[in-house]
């Protein structure tokens, strides 16, 4: 995995996997993949799928070139609730894009570095 800065200020976790670097072909098998990964975690609570490429698509919007799919994997690490400001960078999710033949994944850094752990293990077990 790599970690860089989005647009400058947000800083993610991203990394390519090729199609022949997993079992999982399709974009359900990765999501499937991952909300068995969320549902094994006793601290973590899976929201749902956003089909960010369907929106994008039929708001008339912009999409990149080589993108097939697009999901965000949405979910909640609930280890605790310390304050109110601490809704403005919850809930977590994983966005993953179908590239033909590879996935892309990427997150937003978490503020906690067991999330940020559990995330980037989830990802990288993706690799066979």
């Amino acid at each position: 995995m790599k970690q860089t800065l989005l647009q400058e200020k947000d800083p993610i976790f991203i990394t390519e996997i090729g199609k022949r670097e997993t079992t999982c072909h399709t974009m359900d098998a990765v999501v499937d993949y991952l909300k068995e990964k969320i549902a094994s975690h006793q601290n973590v609570q899976f929201i749902g799928v956003f089909d960010h490429y369907s929106h994008t698509k039929n708001i008339g919007g912009e999409i990149a070139p080589g993108i097939q799919a697009a999901v965000d994997v949405i979910f909640c690490f609930g280890f605790a609730l310390p304050n109110p400001q601490a809704l403005a960078v919850r809930p977590r999710s994983i966005g993953v894009a179908d590239m033909g033949d590879k996935f892309v994944l990427s997150f937003l850094a978490a503020p906690m570095q067991a999330a940020n752990e559990s995330m980037e293990a989830w990802v990288k077990g993706l690799r066979t």
